[in-house]
């Protein structure tokens, strides 16, 4: 039986209702820190808490483990929608209203009803103080029969609730925002008159299934309530009398920690943009108050404290030293030059009683070839368990799924396992001098191997099985794919703890870094039309010319990798998939970049080589506009893709294209323009493919050199003439390189 802790200060009261109410937070003056005033409603038969005065935020449950307080939330759903033709902003929905305490968890998501609508929510940036999107779904009908267009409609399916077809869609929300404004925009305006109007609500995530059958009964019998009770789930941390943190660290200051986290058993953090307080491992209770963090009840009982030593929780007496550790563990052991079993009487002996005799009286060199032998012995104990440790890791790293993969190129087998001792002499042991960048999975660093070869090594920072999986995934990719626009792997090394990828070492940096610098003039008009031809190209041959197709699932502008030259190289196959010859897709879990992301495939979690093609219309368009997909916002609250579109509908894309495309690409740009139009179409099955891409690039880059090579001709003819016949044959060897990759796989 534990012992009772105690909650909240002296003299202050912690309950209201049913509701228990803990320090930070409080009732009473005096008995809450600046921020957590809670405010107690009672009447004759019911009391109610509440984070504010006249708050329509109900709290039911106050967490201090992990920082969360579930509360209800009482919403209008009545808003105008009688000339719903373009978009319902402001006022029109009734949105959160917190404190800078709270901030909305990422365990509630954004639910949307109806036909052909776009919700997205806004929410205002931790530094930034213009609005950004924290959170978006569409929500379509896939039926043309108008019937079947209402959000009831999928009850009678056997589609996943909430999928985005049949009138219902949900998202997730980015963390570390709290919620301003919700737009809904409509995507067929032919239908605004026919059918129910859009319904947006925010709710704890797992819910949505019970707000499906809910809502489809409530526009059934068209009995929509004026509003409605929906349960949220809030983060808080302490940022009121505390200084604003600074910097990534989860550790707090020691002023802070000090002052904030009061009992002696307790740890503090940094995260929600604030500080909060957490008791340390096996003990618990309230760490913000003197003596709140307690352990079990034979640790707080003296008496009692030896017996417990004595009798393990396995229910053995300790006939040795019995030790007590934190958090009520004990450890029975020997004592010192003694060995054997301390659970039994007797069972500890001396340590080599006979030995330390003998020795005694031994000769000098018997005493040194016994330390020579035990040095030995030792030294031979030590490689066995670093081979069983690196068996062990190649195991736990797929390394016989990666034989089994390549078993039919032995050669190519040999040589991709690379191990760890020829990658610690070529990066001299992961020096931070050899570092070349690194992002939230994984660092890179330079190495030169004992070939000479000088390669990129990307190591992982984590072992969780999903990483690993990826690492296993890109190996058995790579290894099989041979292109001049995508990055080789040289190689890999599984009997580490955690994989390591070697790749060839690629030196100018990403698209993403020439793009998006700070000088008003980047690549060229001719250097972009060629990237985005070889990435068209290299797509294309992953997508129809290897003998089983791949989807890259991750295109993005820091994923084209560029050499010397300039020549682009398609990199990060982790997130890649096979498809089968005789499928158009599959089903799987949704993994891509926020602003390159095909919303098809997030809505419905299909993923097909249109996706790819989704994403690399993002790139052309980043490539156009030099803007960035996943932060770009209009004024009117669109993003990047939606913006551009809308522009070239009205002939006024010179709004948003980078002056630098409209001066040197002329009337190209407007052909690349519709064609990134159609790329990053909302319906997949209208998209072209990647070889049909790849065809009108080439055109528009071979009438761009064709041009080019016209003009120098006009300029000097004699000069050139060397030029041209060398450009000449250079054409001609590629058209033969792209007729023979297209016809077999390399």
């Amino acid at each position: 039986m534990a012992a009772s802790t105690q909650i909240g200060l002296p003299n202050c009261s912690t309950t209201c209702g049913d509701v228990r109410v803990p320090y930070p937070f409080g009732i009473s003056p005096g008995c809450y820190w600046p921020g957590f005033k809670l405010i107690c409603e009672t009447s004759d038969d019911f009391a109610r808490l509440l984070i504010d005065s006249g708050s329509v935020l109900e709290v039911v449950d106050i967490s201090l483990p992990d920082s969360t307080v579930r509360v209800t939330h009482h919403i209008s759903t009545v808003y105008d929608t009688t000339n719903f033709s373009d978009k319902i902003t402001g006022d029109d929905f009734e949105i959160l209203d917190i404190s800078e305490t709270y901030m909305l968890s990422t365990r509630n998501e954004l639910i949307l009803f109806g036909c052909d609508v776009q919700a997205t929510l806004h929410g205002d940036g931790s530094s930034n103080t213009s609005e950004s999107a924290i959170a978006q779904c569409v929500s379509t009908c896939s039926s043309e029969d108008p019937g079947a267009r209402s959000p009831e409609a999928a009850v009678q399916t056997n589609s996943e609730y909430c999928s985005g077809r049949d009138g219902c869609c949900h998202a997730p929300f980015r963390a570390g925002s709290s919620p301003t404004r919700v737009d809904m925009k409509l995507l067929n305006l032919n239908i605004s008159q026919q059918h129910t109007s859009p319904f947006v609500l925010i709710s704890e995530e797992g819910l949505r299934d019970q707000w499906y059958n809910v809502i489809s009964k409530w526009t059934t019998e068209q009995s929509i309530p004026d509003y409605i009770t929906y349960p949220l789930v809030l983060q808080w941390s302490v940022k009121q009398g505390v200084p604003v943190p600074t910097g990534t660290s989860e550790q707090c200051p020691k002023d802070v920690a000090s002052r904030l986290c009061k009992s002696q058993h307790s740890d503090c953090r940094q995260e929600n943009g604030g500080y909060t307080c957490y008791c340390s491992t096996n003990y618990y209770g309230n760490p913000y108050i003197p003596a709140g963090c307690r352990v079990g009840y034979h640790m707080m009982k003296p008496m009692r404290k030896l017996y417990m030593c004595n009798i393990t929780a396995e229910g053995n007496t300790c006939y040795g030293d019995c030790n007590s550790l934190p958090g009520g563990h004990f450890v029975c052991q020997c004592p010192r030059r003694t060995h054997g079993n301390p659970f039994q009487p007797g069972g500890c002996i001396k340590s080599f009683p006979g030995l330390i005799i003998g020795l005694s009286v031994a000769s000098g060199p018997t005493l040194l070839l016994f330390v020579v032998v035990t040095i030995l012995v030792l030294r031979k104990i030590k490689q066995r368990r670093i081979k069983l440790l690196k068996q062990k890791y190649f195991k736990q790293n797929c390394g016989q799924l990666l034989q089994q993969l390549v078993s039919q190129k032995t050669d190519i087998a040999e040589r991709m396992i690379i191990s760890v001792d020829e990658l610690a002499k070529a990066t001299n042991n992961f020096d931070k001098a050899r570092k070349l960048g690194g992002g939230g999975h994984g660092t890179v660093y330079k190495g030169i191997l004992s070939d000479l070869h000088v390669v990129a090594i990307k190591k992982s920072k984590i072992t969780i099985q999903k990483e690993i999986n990826e690492f296993i995934n890109e190996v058995a990719i790579l290894s099989q794919i041979n292109h001049r626009n995508v990055v080789k792997l040289f190689g890999c090394c599984l009997d580490t703890e955690v994989p390591l990828l070697v790749y060839e070492f690629i030196s100018n940096g990403t698209l993403y870094d020439h793009l998006h610098v700070e000088e008003p003039r980047s690549l060229s008009w001719g250097d972009r039309l060629r990237i985005t031809t070889e990435i068209a190209t290299s797509l294309a041959y992953l997508h129809s010319s290897v003998s089983i197709p791949i989807i890259h699932r991750d295109i993005k502008s820091s994923n084209i990798l560029l050499d010397d030259t300039l020549t682009s190289k398609v990199s990060d196959f982790g997130a890649s998939r096979y498809i089968p010859i005789e499928k158009t897709g599959l089903t799987t879990r949704v993994q891509g970049t926020i602003g390159y992301l095909d919303p098809m495939y997030f809505y419905t979690s299909r993923l097909t080589e249109k996706s790819d093609v989704y994403s690399f219309g993002v790139i052309l368009l980043e490539i156009l506009t030099r803007k960035k997909p996943f932060s770009y916002l209009s004024r009117e609250g669109n993003g990047l893709v939606a913006h551009f579109v809308d522009l070239l509908a009205e002939g006024n894309l010179v709004q948003i294209i980078d002056p630098q495309v409209i001066e040197e690409g002329v009337e190209q740009v407007q052909e690349v323009a519709t064609l990134a139009a159609s790329c990053v179409n909302i319906r997949g099955d209208e998209r072209p493919t990647m070889r049909q891409v790849e065809h009108i690039l080439e055109g528009l880059w071979g009438t761009k050199k064709y041009k080019k090579d016209e003009r120098i001709e006009l300029e000097s003819p004699n000069q050139v003439e060397g030029q041209q016949i060398q450009e000449s044959s250079r054409r001609y060897s590629l058209e033969q390189e792209m007729m023979i990759s297209s016809r077999y796989p390399r």
